[in-house]
């Protein structure tokens, strides 16, 4: 069960990021009819928020945009940082989007930042179990039951984490669309692009937590499923 949940949700996940890629890729082509570049707009759109102790860096990597709340940078690829198209518009202003939610203690973002060292954790617990069993030495003389708690909870833990994400980045991207069409910076076509590329931007983070789900429900049914 465990191995078709890998293949099944391994194989969403390649035909999703995959999607993503090509289209990105396609609205790229398209030149932005406001001409600027994806480190103008994220500039541009901290500074309408009155944010201005947030850099915009450039970052090795494709699609390896994100922001990091801990020195307050909006990183962004090279194709982003330099693009002047829709897709590089869409993925600038949705960084931002993060940016804003921090500055303003957004909900979410500051429940998923609390989780961050506890999803950590749990994971270094995960796999120290995983190398105890492929080890031959499952927590000898540690009862099943207490086992079973230590992987679903750290488990649970992690899937909350995916859980928690989700809102966040829905969040980031509506506060990103909602502005490039309010400041004119993108056209009605051009829009229809942007909010297409995070739409499928979106899906990579809905697979993970499905897929985070559908683990812990195997693992909750390996360890308590079977007690009569």
């Amino acid at each position: 069960m465990i191995i078709l949940i890998v293949v099944v949700f391994g194989v969403l996940g390649f035909v999703v990021s995959n999607r993503l890629k090509s289209k990105f890729k396609k609205y790229s082509q398209t030149p932005l009819q406001a001409n600027l570049s994806g480190k103008e707009v994220a500039e541009l759109m901290l500074a309408d928020n009155n944010i201005s102790n947030v850099s915009v860096n450039c970052v090795e990597g494709q699609l390896s945009d994100h922001y990091n709340p801990a020195n307050r940078t909006v990183n962004l690829s090279p194709d982003v940082y330099y693009g002047r198209n829709a897709a590089a518009t869409a993925v600038a202003a949705h960084e931002c989007g993060h940016a804003i939610q921090h500055a303003t203690a957004y909900t979410w973002l500051e429940m998923r930042s609390a989780m961050v060292p506890i999803q950590n954790a749990s994971g270094k617990i995960l796999n120290i179990v995983l190398i105890a069993s492929l080890l031959g030495g499952f927590f000898i003389g540690l009862p099943y039951e207490i086992i079973g708690f230590i992987v679903v909870g750290a488990y649970g833990i992690m899937t909350l984490f995916t859980l928690v994400t989700l809102p966040v980045e829905f969040d980031a991207s509506r506060r990103a669309l909602a502005w490039v069409n309010q400041r004119n910076i993108v056209t009605r076509s051009e829009y229809a692009m942007s909010k297409d590329a995070l739409k499928w931007a979106a899906m990579t983070y809905v697979v993970a937590a499905l897929a985070s789900l559908a683990t812990l429900a195997y693992y909750i049914f390996i360890f308590f499923g079977n007690r009569d």
